[in-house]
């Protein structure tokens, strides 16, 4: 079931020409399931229709303080006591200076002021408007109102200026609004997570790698930073964009995914140490002896070439060998037949705490897919089986069991 189904979303519209955006938004959150309650500004409804937003939204629009749309009801009251969450974007300085000295002289702000829910804005301005210090102290109040805020992003703008000012994206507006609704069950810790393949070059064209796309540790990035974890992602080549808020480490080779991998595990930043590793890449298991500096050419007269290889650091073993009783290390095994008993060898083996494991061959599973078929072990012999899922919801289970964990581990 998508996060959204069911849940009540209003969108605030300023009237600022980034509102065009804001119909970008209303449509992803209908696809996935949510319903939307367009509440636009007088200034607004300049930019964008009531039409157009009530065709999207698949809804009315609700526009008036003094006409509610049913006789009898405060549209103000019941739509911000209703909403699962409200979402200002775009968030003008004007808007944003209202909403700070608490007015209610249209039906958004007085729907804002009645709101105990969660609430998000994304602003969007010149950015002369923006630094003005009268902004900034409008933008702090709200913070300590609760208002939690989403960009401006750096970039050209519609006055043909460039710089901070520019509303977030949909997509960025849609993760910032998730998070704000997903209990932050892990706020105050710092996980380490890898992701994706590495490369062990042979000579500066060639190399030897494997087919992982990054996604599945990249889900469970996300699913770690929504629950309101610290994340540090080390990471081999991957095409994905970045998990907002994740700190990025980038790595080509198994060595380095190691060297690197050790230093965050092993080292405090900011004074806090990593309460968990979640290991989801696929690391090469060998290198070759020696890499050629110049492309190895093709020799006709030998049909066959002989590549020697040596073994990789086990990152996995390491790391759980270095853990200080207080951390969790979670492993993950990709296998290719019996991969629960395999599973369980490699558990006792590398001595991590948990083992995501999973048949890469079984359908709908394998890098690259959107879903994959888990069963998760641990070494007191706890077991649990999932079915064939989406990426994301492993990610977000996987993140509930290694909580649980944690708090075992703290309790002791």
């Amino acid at each position: 079931m998508s996060f959204w189904n069911g849940k009540q979303i209003v969108i605030g519209i300023g009237g600022g020409i980034a509102a065009y955006k804001s119909l970008e938004v209303i449509r992803r959150l209908r696809e996935a399931g949510a319903m939307v309650v367009p509440v636009p500004t007088p200034a607004g409804l300049r930019f964008v229709t009531e039409l157009t937003l009530q065709s999207l939204a698949g809804g009315p629009v609700h526009g008036e303080l003094m006409q509610p749309r049913q006789p009898g009801e405060m549209d103000h009251i019941r739509l911000a006591r209703e909403a699962d969450l409200v979402i200002i974007a775009p968030a003008t300085a004007d808007l944003m200076a209202r909403m700070a000295a608490g007015q209610a002289d249209d039906l958004l702000t007085a729907l804002l002021l009645a709101r105990r829910g969660p609430t998000l804005a994304a602003p969007a301005m010149n950015p002369a408007m923006w630094s003005h210090p009268a902004t900034q102290r409008n933008v702090a109040r709200l913070r300590e109102d609760g208002v939690r805020m989403i960009g401006p992003e750096s970039g050209a703008l519609a006055c043909g200026e460039s710089g901070e000012g520019r509303m977030a994206e949909p997509a960025a507006i849609l993760e910032a609004a998730r998070r704000a609704l997903t209990p932050p069950i892990l706020a105050g810790r710092r996980f380490l997570i890898t992701a994706g393949p590495t490369r062990e070059e042979l000579d500066p064209v060639r190399f030897l790698t494997n087919h992982s796309s990054g996604k599945m540790g990249w889900e469970t990035a996300l699913a770690a930073l929504r629950a309101g974890a610290e994340v540090d992602l080390v990471h081999g080549p991957v095409a994905l964009p970045p998990p907002p808020g994740a700190r990025l480490l980038p790595v080509t080779t198994a060595g380095e995914m190691h060297a690197t991998a050790l230093k965050a595990w092993l080292e405090p930043r900011d004074g806090r140490e990593c309460d968990a590793a979640i290991l989801t890449a696929a690391v090469a298991d060998y290198r070759p002896a020696q890499r050629q500096p110049e492309k190895i050419k093709k020799e006709h007269e030998e049909p066959e070439m002989h590549l020697t290889l040596t073994q990789n650091p086990d990152i996995l073993a390491e790391l759980s060998a270095r853990a200080n009783g207080r951390q969790v290390v979670c492993g993950f095994a990709a296998e290719t037949g019996n991969a629960l008993e395999r599973g369980r060898e490699k558990l006792a083996r590398k001595g991590c705490d948990l083992l995501a494991i999973n048949d890469v061959t079984a359908p709908g599973c394998g890098f690259g897919s959107a879903t994959n078929i888990v069963t998760l072990i641990g070494r007191d012999g706890w077991q649990e089986s999932w079915p064939l899922l989406p990426k994301e919801e492993v990610a977000e289970r996987l993140i509930r069991a290694l909580h649980a964990l944690l708090g075992q581990r703290h309790q002791t």
